[in-house]
């Protein structure tokens, strides 16, 4: 077992130790509980049958204190114990994903499959078995579509990558804070989703509410009403009249934008709901020391002290306290509260004003949170593979080299690579037999690449690359609906690459076996011409293929493509894969052989 595994094992019997000390800690307090009510009821009847009447009330006043005070410990157990298990889970998710069982997590992404991306169905992103399942540590709505979009190519400039890098090497050592983060993010209702609804809400404007002389207007009539009727009814200096007409014109001032109002106070309860869940979340963050730039800029977003001070939390404090005065309107007193003070008034006024200052601020908070989640999943893996490296950004373009480069997601099976493209030999062209390892070595250095620009460590001893667009032609399947053969729905993907390049984008392209779908001669032509139309573009990358006439174009480039293979041997009678990267072209097949193990009858024997 080795450190990683150790450190959750341990962190795992610890959080299991501490359910079982908790939920015996809640059993004993509900059995307290039970003793105190009873104990209440026995004194309280038995001093009133003695008639003592204040004894009696006194014990039961005591007891039911006393009672109160022993729920609210027992609820506080119950929300230790859900926080407690909520850290058990993450820590035996995460002993899973060391041990290579990841492919059991429930949320694989699969909702942002787009089989028209440019990259991200070739190289596996997202669905079963993806680099999203292995890494995704995010529990809202937002925190995932941040890192899928970090994932998918959103990654900003050079400086984004490098903030990105620094603060995912902070939070590699914050795993304590990470995890609380994590549990208390999973608390949120519906990933915070409920969000989205309330947009228009946030958004509608309301004039007449923020108009301060009519908040002024309507602030000091309950005041000099509620005076009026002590001075008509209590020490009748004015007739009763003068208290009744203050009454009616109070009633006749709520009658107008009547409905106006109730819609604009259903929406507070709305947002209270979907915002006050990410309020612990919050907290976590504002009370949290950084030393990076990057994390402490999201901190101010929520958290800031000085002249223009930043306080989230206290405003979603305050957005609670306007939520539980709109609530009164459910109080069966609420007609009488509402034509005394006006209320409905008096809580759109607060609304209007929480809105007006809060209100496009709500999307930079979850936008800040859901940052910190992206980059808490990123840090997961710096913290799970301390060996692997952080990338090199360079600012010369159309370079890609890593050194003992391998699979993320392959485990202890993944062999390890070299592979360098640069000027001039910006173009590999890898060929080998089937099953050598040609779609693997495209995917690690695409999976690579896509870590790099996130902001990740990647799996190699030593990786340094330029900026590029990725696009891949790799994994091409016929498309009933469009009614599009695999074929053409290759042509369209080369098709994209082609215009990338047209463009003037730094493109990075995977190609594997390219136009396979039709005939050898066709093939052969259309991928000599693709190539050397990539070669002269602004570009770098690779392109696997079994059309060994293909490595004749090393020569006719000038050195601007170079040639690679895998090779296979036989032992035991068995064919094997060492998966090892050899400069130029390959020497052997293993098609007919392949065949044979199938229990095809071939006839005549392959050579070995």
């Amino acid at each position: 077992m080795n450190c990683i595994q150790k450190i959750y094992s341990r962190r795992k019997e610890h959080y299991y130790k501490l359910i079982r000390r908790q939920k015996n800690n809640a059993l004993y307090i509900s059995k307290l509980r039970f003793a105190i009510f009873l104990s209440g009821m026995f004194c309280s009847i038995f001093f009133y049958a003695k008639k003592f009447y204040y004894m009696s009330f006194s014990f039961l006043l005591a007891f039911l204190i006393l009672f109160i005070f022993v729920i609210k410990i027992h609820c506080k157990l119950k929300e230790n114990v859900n926080f407690t298990e909520k850290l058990w889970r993450i820590n035996d998710n995460s002993l899973n994903r060391v041990e290579g069982n990841w492919n059991k997590f429930s949320k694989t992404g699969q909702e942002f499959k787009d089989k028209n991306h440019s990259y991200s169905e070739d190289l596996d992103l997202f669905g079963e078995g993806s680099l999203f399942q292995w890494m995704n540590c995010c529990k809202t709505y937002f925190g995932e579509k941040k890192l899928k979009d970090v994932l998918s190519g959103n990654i900003g400039s050079k400086q984004n990558i490098i903030s990105r890098q620094k603060a995912v090497m902070e939070l590699k050592h914050k795993l304590k804070w990470r995890q609380h983060f994590e549990a208390e993010a999973s608390f949120i209702e519906n990933g915070g989703k409920n969000i989205l609804k309330i947009e228009k809400i946030l958004e509608t404007e309301n004039p007449f509410y923020e108009k301060r002389y009519m908040i002024i207007l309507f602030k000091t009539l309950p005041v000099i009403t509620i005076a009026l009727l002590i001075m008509s009814f209590v020490f009748h200096l004015f007739g009763n009249y003068v208290g009744y007409t203050a009454v009616i014109i109070q009633i006749t001032l709520l009658i107008p934008g009547m409905k106006n109002r109730f819609n604009i106070l259903d929406g507070v309860s709305e947002i209270k709901n979907s915002i006050m869940v990410y309020d612990k979340v919050i907290y976590m963050i504002s009370r949290e020391k950084f030393q990076c730039t990057y994390l402490n800029s999201l901190k101010e977003i929520l958290y800031k002290k000085g002249e223009t001070s930043i306080d989230a939390g206290r405003e979603l404090r305050n957005l609670n306290k306007i939520s539980e005065n709109v609530s009164q309107r459910k109080n069966i007193l609420y007609i009488l509260i509402n034509i005394f003070l006006l209320w409905d008034y008096q809580c759109t006024f607060a609304f209007e004003k929480w809105r007006v200052k809060n209100g496009r601020s709500i999307y930079n908070w979850i936008e800040a949170v859901s940052q910190f989640e992206m980059l808490n999943s990123l840090a997961l893996i710096a913290f799970e593979h301390p060996y692997w490296t952080i990338p090199e950004i360079l600012d010369t373009p159309l370079v890609f080299n890593a050194k003992s480069m391998a699979h993320p997601l392959l485990g202890d099976r993944a062999v390890c690579n070299d592979l360098t493209l640069k000027k001039p030999s910006n173009i590999v062209l890898i060929t080998g037999s089937n099953m050598s390892g040609k779609s693997t070595l495209l995917r690690t250095a695409g999976v690579n690449l896509v870590l790099a620009y996130a902001g990740a460590p990647v799996r190699a001893k030593k990786f340094s690359c330029s900026i590029m667009n990725i696009y891949t032609c790799m994994r091409i399947s016929d498309n009933l609906e469009e009614n599009i053969s695999s074929f053409y729905g290759e042509i369209l993907r080369i098709k994209g690459i082609v215009e990338a390049c047209g463009r003037g984008e730094q493109v990075f392209f995977l190609l594997d076996e390219i136009f396979k779908g039709t005939n050898s001669i066709d093939r052969h032509l259309g991928a000599k011409i693709l190539i050397k139309n990539l070669e002269n573009g602004k570009t770098c990358g690779m392109v696997s293929t079994h059309d060994l006439e293909l490595a004749e174009m090393e020569e006719e480039s000038g050195g601007k493509i170079k040639n690679y293979h895998f090779k296979e041997y036989y032992e035991d009678g068995k064919i094997k894969f060492d998966y090892k990267l050899r400069t130029g072209v390959s020497t052997t097949r293993n098609a007919l052989y392949l065949m044979k193990m199938a229990g095809i009858d071939i006839g005549e024997s392959p050579k070995q």
